[in-house]
This record gives C-alpha cells, sequence and structure tokens, in this order.
C-alpha cells in the first residue's frame, strides 16, 4: 500500500496494512501527522487515515495509523499480518513486500554493519536496490510474519583510487525496526 502526504509528496511511502484498519509505517514517511494530513492508497482505494500513534525518524521510526476498515474489500476486512516472535537471525531468507512486487533478501550479519553504526541499526538487510523503500514490510520467507518495517539506508563511503577524485557514496544495507519494537510500539489497546 501507498501512505501519501497532503499535498502528495514526489517519492513513494509505502506502509503493512495489519489488520483492523491498522496501517504501519515508517515515521518519516507521514512525517508530522497535523500538516502533512496523510492518506492511505489501498486496493485501488485513497483513504483518509487517523493516527493512532505516532514515533519519530530519530528514536523509534514507526508511526501506527487506522483506515475505516468498512471501505476495504472483504478480503483485507478479514486479514491479520501477525509480528514475529523470533529475532531476526543472520543469513535468515526474508520477503520484502512492496505494492507492485515481492523482493527476496537476506537478514544480514552484525559485523557487515559499520562499527559506528552497530547497536543503533543492528536489524539489516541486503539487496539495497530491490527492495522496496521506507514503510515496506519485512517478513519472514517462511512463517510469513512480520519481521520489520523499512526504515533507512546505510551507506558507507568509498574513497577513489585516483588521486582527486570525488568519494564516492556506497549503500550497503537497509535498516528496518524489528518486530520487538514494532510491538513495544503498538498501544496494547490496538488489536490486529
Amino acid at each position: 500500500m501507498h501512505i501519501n502526504r497532503t499535498p502528495q509528496q514526489s517519492w513513494p511511502g509505502y506502509g503493512v496494512y495489519l489488520g483492523n484498519g491498522l496501517v504501519l509505517t515508517a515515521a518519516h514517511v507521514v512525517g508530522d501527522f497535523a500538516q502533512m494530513k496523510p492518506h492511505v492508497v489501498i486496493a485501488g482505494r485513497d483513504l483518509p487515515a487517523e493516527l493512532v500513534k505516532e514515533g519519530n525518524f530519530e528514536s523509534v521510526d514507526l508511526t501506527l495509523l487506522s483506515v475505516d476498515k468498512t471501505k476495504l474489500p472483504v478480503s483485507l476486512q478479514m486479514r491479520r499480518t501477525p509480528l514475529c516472535e523470533h529475532p531476526p537471525v543472520a543469513g535468515e531468507r526474508v520477503i520484502v513486500a512492496i505494492p507492485e512486487k515481492t523482493a527476496p533478501s537476506r537478514i544480514l550479519p552484525r559485523q557487515a554493519i559499520p562499527a559506528d553504526l552497530r547497536g543503533r541499526f543492528d536489524t539489516a538487510i541486503a539487496d539495497v536496490a530491490t527492495t522496496g523503500n521506507s514503510g515496506s514490510g519485512v517478513f519472514d520467507a517462511g512463517d510469513l510474519c512480520l519481521l520489520g518495517i523499512m526504515s533507512r539506508k546505510i551507506s558507507v563511503g568509498q574513497q577513489p583510487f585516483k588521486i582527486g577524485a570525488p568519494a564516492r557514496i556506497i549503500d550497503i544495507a537497509k535498516y528496518f525496526v524489528p518486530a520487538a519494537q514494532i510491538k513495544a510500539f503498538i498501544p496494547q489497546d490496538a488489536s490486529f
């Protein structure tokens, strides 16, 4: 599904339908809810969103929205997306869901993350170019439970071999907010 601001942003923002009218996305996709007045495009329907809980890009990059579930097709009204109970494991196969497709990837080991980012961005996947944008869902390929919500790229600078040439920025991974943080973020009275 797409999450659009008002007026609509030039880049795509995504989200995951949890069930019971609840939609989870990255906080920076929505931005400041009161200013951006986001709406959700799901199953060809453009629905206004209500704020359930707003996170922050620099702390917990999540925002939980709700839409009128009676305006959804019955197949979506009945759908529930379970959160994974297990933490992500290095090498684990995952599927990243975006509106247009799904893309396979794998969980990267903690050592693949630059040392200065470890501890803050430990849950990451490979395949940066093919796995969607912020707000995309990262699912366990076996259990199909939600492992996390895509938050940001992890990039490093690479020094050129040629003297005087500019440094290049290379995307090496994508960080996702893991299910344990999602579970802690979602209010207890928000059932799905």
